[in-house]
């Protein structure tokens, strides 16, 4: 047998007879590969499920615990997702330009997880702003962020852009490594503890796949060369995938993002900028725009350089982005308020007698 606990399980509540837990570690298509007490098992939705969610983020993901009807001669049955401690999403435009989404939903990529590794590579791609915009989401999603530069063989001196990164994000760690001569990986050894679980973020090329592999001690990922001419990546993990290392901690690997779409956010604005926010309540208006109102607090801390610019932008930034995904995906949540009372009120009709003429 199986010890789940390995797996990050804990129980929570008794499980229903007939039920066995279990947690998802791959998803191809419409097949789910979940670790149980029994070992290893394919498995599909149990039929119901799909008439008892309200939306596409209660769908499995991997990462998540869940109850299945065990079949030890075919397919098991997913039943229901575990309660989850934490959550990473980004935005989903649906394939459409920003500018031209007419609807914004959220796109779940991994669950229950204790840290978020946000890479970024050391060459001619490497953005702090994107960096911050990672932070922002990661902070929203209940884990720990972690910073990490990679590819560090490829710079001169790596300590320029570390000092970057440590001056304008000062609170989460940040460490510089090479997957392929080890350099650095000591550094990571506190967050690879038995029983706990990693999630990898980041664009396509900036080395999850290759860190993977010098963690778990084999070549588990094939890894692409980086195009020469913008140093960007090409996708090597297609799918979101679970990882067991030799240290017990687990990996969960994720496909490359061209771009991370920020999504119900703003628990993670205030954290990542609550240098900027602090300037709010010593404007002279409480209602204050921070654009033109005398006694502005912000506008004076501009002037004067105890708020960066650059700062204050970024935050703006990450504000207005938020506003908007908030004012795209409310029709959505209107609609599904909408007909949660039409069924609700079918139903109390049905249990009074029925429709009357």
């Amino acid at each position: 047998m199986m010890n789940l606990k390995t797996y990050g399980y804990t129980e929570i509540e008794a499980i229903p007879e007939g039920l066995l837990p279990g947690r998802v570690m791959e998803l191809r298509r419409e097949r789910f590969t979940v670790m149980t007490e029994r070992g290893e098992v394919t498995a599909v939705l149990k039929g119901a499920f799909y008439h008892s969610v309200e939306t596409h983020v209660d769908f499995p993901c991997v990462g998540d615990f869940v109850l299945l009807h065990f079949n030890e001669s075919g397919d098991s049955l997913i039943v229901t997702v575990l309660p989850r401690h934490s959550k990473f999403s980004r935005a989903d435009y649906s394939g459409h330009a920003v500018g031209y989404a007419k609807t914004i939903r959220e796109q779940v990529v991994a669950t229950n997880f204790d840290y978020v590794f946000i890479l970024t590579s050391l060459n001619w791609d490497f953005n702090i702003t994107r960096i911050m915009r990672y932070l922002t989401q990661a902070r929203q999603s209940g884990g720990q962020p972690v910073i990490i530069l990679t590819k560090s063989d490829l710079v001169e001196d790596y300590n320029l852009t570390l000092a970057e990164v440590t001056q304008s994000i000062s609170d989460v760690p940040v460490h510089a490594i090479c997957s392929h001569n080890g350099q650095g990986l000591n550094e990571l050894d506190p967050y690879l503890m038995p029983g706990k679980t990693v999630v990898f973020l980041g664009m396509s090329g900036v080395g999850k796949s290759s860190l993977l592999n010098a963690l778990i001690e084999q070549e588990v990922m094939k890894v692409q060369a980086i195009r020469e001419v913008d140093s960007r990546g090409r996708h090597t993990t297609t799918h979101r995938q679970l990882f067991m290392l030799p240290s017990g901690t687990m990996v969960i690997d994720t496909p490359g993002m061209r771009e991370l779409g920020l999504f119900d956010a703003g628990e993670g604005i205030r954290a990542s900028f609550t240098d900027v926010e602090d300037w709010f309540p010593q404007c002279r208006f409480a209602d204050c725009r921070h654009q033109s109102e005398p006694g502005c607090a912000v506008l004076a801390a501009l002037a004067d350089g105890s708020l960066p610019r650059e700062r204050w932008e970024h935050y703006v930034a990450q504000q207005h982005e938020q506003k908007y995904v908030q004012d795209k995906t409310s029709y959505l949540i209107d609609k599904r308020a909408r007909n949660k009372t039409i069924a609700m009120s079918s139903k109390q009709t049905k249990k009074n007698g029925g429709w009357k003429k």
